[in-house]
Parts: structure tokens; C-alpha cells; sequence
């Protein structure tokens, strides 16, 4: 029997993931009467928490430890002994359930908002049933997040394989892990078990590993990654199992090689969550892969939106918070705003870590833009030297210069180091600004931060400004 709550929320958001709560907390604590759906009390956090950003740089820190630990061997420290991944798992469990004491349903009821635990589907345009219970929204928000992309190669259904959603699962360190996908997630955890005690191999169809950064600064955490011990096959696909423990994959180049494995973790993307839906009961349309969507996060059904991976575009848990600052904006504001990630800006957490933000040189080519590149190796840094990342390097995309701006903006960059993640913030900022180089030549950087790489560069740039009629000037100026 059907239950109908015939009082109307403000809003109804279904999914409580970085997306989902970015919306439902404001939204309550505006005095608006929320709804909150997801599947579980443990759901809550959505991939984030559960599955993804948490979990895994616990994980990372962890064997960041480790890795430092056996290094200090150079300077007569004795290191010895092997990772417990009981242990390691305990700590990274331990982070969760510290992040989870304010990401549940007791927590959120007692701030004053309705959880409603359960699968949710659409019964109306503005209505969603969970549990036999039908709801009411003026507003609906779909915020359901996405999946791992599942492995179908032939031989894979003798295989318990891993994703992100079960690798945190494990309670013994494997002896040899082969990953399928050189994206984040597949790089990220390849380093993580190669420091933490595995033998690991890394299988990927593209010419070089996160292709979707410069090429240049993939290649240095690439040779990085080989230098730890990691084996790569490159322009390599997964073909088959030939039996539970071992992968057969084949090369461009027609070679075909059998790998053993103790466990293997497929990071080969990432797929929609919305197929339980009942969109058609709402008339929710949808395309080849997703959800038809507009420029203002809304669907098909005026009163419905999406927010997070379901909306299509960038899957971070940064990007879900964009999106839900711009549908807050739009409830609550006659001033619309519309979806731009020209700001956007992600990190890939290795060590060293890689940085991106803004416009690639791909995309500015391809848009005709008139830019100059930029690049800075830390060969001479002297942070770099005492702190062993001579490797690090940095490149700035900024516009074409010229005699009447000598203040070019940033249109993108990417930098390969140790923090990068925490060092390029500033160059975040100044593009999201539309501030100039001379912000960073300007500014006095303590000596010697890790930072003042920013500023090189751009002293870099300014030297070559410096023609043979500037200098000309200059030794006019000075005879006065």
C-alpha cells in the first residue's frame, strides 16, 4: 500500500554525496522544508566518503609514510619488517567513521532536515516514492553520482575483480596487482600498492598515462612512477582471462603478453547512475549518455535539475559543489547563472603530484586562441634542490603579449611536483580573477617557498622582454 505525504517540500534532493548535501545543508539552514533521499545511512557521503577522494588519500598518506620510511635508509636508518594492510585498512576506515559522525541521517535530523532511507523513483513530475512512501517537491534535485565502469572482456566472470567501490575491501596486501586504466584513480592506487609492498602493472591503451594533461608533465610522474618499480604497457589492451589469475592483453604493435595477478583493480572509467529511476514518470528526457540537460543544470522537467557526476560534465566532488552553488544561486536569485568550468581546476594526487587548471593547449589551439606557452624545469630552484624535486616543472599558458599588454592573463597551466596541488592555488586564484602575470612578479615570496616557482617563471618572461631598445632606454633612464 501506497503512503502519501501530501505536504509539499521545498526541495527534494536524491543523493546525498558532495553534490546531493551541498545542496540539501544550505537550503535547510535557509529555513526551506528539505528532503533528503539516498539509499542507506552508510550511502551518505556518497562516493566521496564511501568509495573515492576519502578513502583513497588516506590510503595514499599511508604509504606516503611507508615509502619515506625505507628512503631514510640512504641517511643509515634501518627500515624493516612488511606493511599489515589490516592495519593500513583500519586507519583509513578510522578517517571515514571520523568524517561520517557528521554525514548521516541521526546528524541531519537532528539539525531539523527529513531523511528518507531507500530507493527513490518517480511517480509524478514532482513527485518520488521510497519505500512505498510518495513525496512531494516544489523543486527536485538529482544528485545520484556515477559508478565504475564495469570490465567486459571475455573470462572476466570467473574473475572477482576490483574497483574503487571494493579495493578498500582487501585485508591483504596483494603480491602482484595489475591495474587496467592509466587515468587517476588507476595511477593514484598503482603507486599507493607499489609503495605499500606490491608488485604492480599498469595496462593502458593510450600513448601516455592522465592524457588529458600536457604531455610534458605527464612524462615526468611517468618516469617518476617507473623509477618506484611500477611496469607499464602502454598503447596495451585487456583482451581476456585465459583463467582466473591471469590477464591476456595485446599491443598495438601485435604482441600479446599473459600477466599473473594476485588482485586487479579496473579503473577504466565511470558511468551515470540514473537507470532506477523512473525518469519517464517525471518526463525526464535522456540522451545516448545521460540526462538531457541545459546550460542551467535543468532537465527536461523545469522543476527537476542534476547536480554532480549525473549532470554529465566533470566528475569531481569540487566540480558537484560548483553546480550546486550555481542552482543555489538560481532558486534564490532573479540573476541566473549558467554551468562554466573555464575556471575549473583538478589535482591528481600521486607523488609528485599533477596540477591542472584552466584552458589546455589543446583546446587553445582548437579555439584559435593567441597564447604563449610558458615553461619553468626546477633544475635551479634552490627548494627544489635541497628537497630532492629537481624533476618538478611548470607551464603556463598566457596570452600573446605585446608592446601595448604587458600584463598578459593566464589561460591555463599544469605543474609536476611534490604539493603541487597546494602550490599552484595561487595561480588558480589569479586566473579565476582574470589577474596578470605582474601580480606574481610584484610579489615577495618568503625565501625559499616551494610557491616562488610562480614567480620565476614569470621573471623568466620578463627577461625576455627586455630587448635591445628597452635596454637602450634603461641606460638613458639611469644617465639622468
Amino acid at each position: 500500500m501506497t503512503e502519501t505525504d501530501h505536504t509539499p517540500y521545498d526541495i527534494i534532493v536524491i543523493g546525498a554525496g558532495s553534490g546531493g548535501l551541498s545542496i540539501a545543508i544550505p537550503m535547510q539552514k535557509f529555513g526551506f522544508r528539505v528532503l533528503l533521499i539516498d539509499k542507506s545511512d552508510h550511502a551518505i557521503g556518497g562516493e566521496c566518503l564511501n568509495d573515492g577522494c576519502v578513502p583513497s588519500k588516506a590510503l595514499i598518506h599511508v604509504a606516503r609514510q611507508v615509502h619515506q620510511a625505507r628512503q631514510s635508509a640512504a641517511y643509515g636508518m634501518q627500515v624493516s619488517g612488511e606493511v599489515d594492510l589490516e592495519k593500513v585498512m583500519a586507519y583509513v576506515t578510522g578517517r571515514q567513521d571520523q568524517i561520517r559522525d557528521h554525514e548521516n541521517a541521526a546528524f541531519f535530523r537532528r539539525e531539523g532536515m527529513d531523511v528518507a532511507l531507500g530507493a527513490a523513483r518517480f511517480t509524478g513530475r514532482n513527485q518520488v516514492e521510497v519505500n512505498g512512501k510518495v513525496y512531494h517537491g516544489k523543486k527536485i534535485v538529482i544528485a545520484t553520482g556515477s559508478r565504475p565502469r564495469e570490465l567486459k572482456i571475455p573470462g572476466v566472470e570467473n574473475v572477482r575483480y576490483l574497483t574503487n567501490q571494493n579495493l578498500f575491501e582487501l585485508k591483504k596486501l596483494p603480491g602482484k596487482l595489475v591495474v587496467i586504466g592509466g587515468g587517476p584513480i588507476g595511477i593514484e592506487m598503482a603507486q599507493a600498492f607499489r609503495r605499500l609492498g606490491s608488485e604492480v602493472t599498469v595496462v593502458h591503451s593510450k600513448e601516455m598515462i592522465l592524457e588529458k594533461e600536457a604531455p610534458e608533465i605527464a612524462g615526468v610522474l611517468y618516469q617518476r612512477l617507473r623509477a618506484e618499480g611500477i611496469t607499464f604497457h602502454l598503447r596495451a589492451e585487456a583482451h581476456s582471462f585465459p583463467d582466473p589469475r591471469h590477464l591476456l592483453i595485446k599491443t598495438r604493435d601485435g604482441q600479446e603478453l599473459t600477466l599473473p595477478f594476485d588482485q586487479l583493480l579496473a579503473g577504466i572509467g565511470r558511468e551515470l547512475r540514473y537507470q532506477e529511476l523512473g525518469l519517464e514518470m517525471a518526463g525526464i528526457a535522456t540522451v545516448k549518455h545521460g540526462l538531457m540537460v541545459n546550460e542551467y543544470l535543468q532537465t527536461s522537467n523545469p522543476d527537476v535539475y542534476v547536480c554532480g557526476d549525473i549532470a554529465g560534465s566533470l566528475k569531481f566532488s569540487h566540480a558537484a559543489e560548483q553546480q550546486a552553488t550555481i542552482l543555489l544561486n538560481n532558486f534564490l536569485s532573479p540573476l541566473k547563472k549558467k554551468l562554466d568550468n573555464t575556471h575549473m581546476s583538478w589535482v591528481t594526487f600521486t607523488d609528485p603530484e599533477v596540477a591542472t587548471f584552466g584552458a589546455s593547449e589543446e583546446t587553445l589551439r582548437e579555439d584559435k586562441v593567441d597564447y604563449e606557452k610558458l615553461t619553468l624545469d626546477f633544475t635551479e630552484d634552490d627548494r627544489a634542490v635541497v628537497e630532492d624535486y629537481q624533476y618538478g616543472k611548470l607551464v603556463l599558458y598566457i596570452e600573446k603579449g605585446s608592446l601595448l599588454n604587458r600584463n598578459p592573463k593566464l589561460l591555463g597551466g599544469s605543474m609536476v611536483a611534490p604539493g603541487a596541488g597546494e602550490m599552484f592555488q595561487e595561480l588558480v586564484l589569479a586566473h579565476t580573477q582574470g589577474l596578470g602575470i605582474n601580480v606574481f612578479f610584484d610579489k615577495i615570496y618568503p625565501y625559499p617557498t616551494a610557491s616562488a616557482v610562480n614567480k620565476r617563471i614569470v621573471l623568466h618572461k620578463k627577461e625576455e622582454q627586455l630587448t635591445g631598445l628597452v635596454k637602450k632606454g634603461l641606460h638613458l633612464l639611469y644617465k639622468i
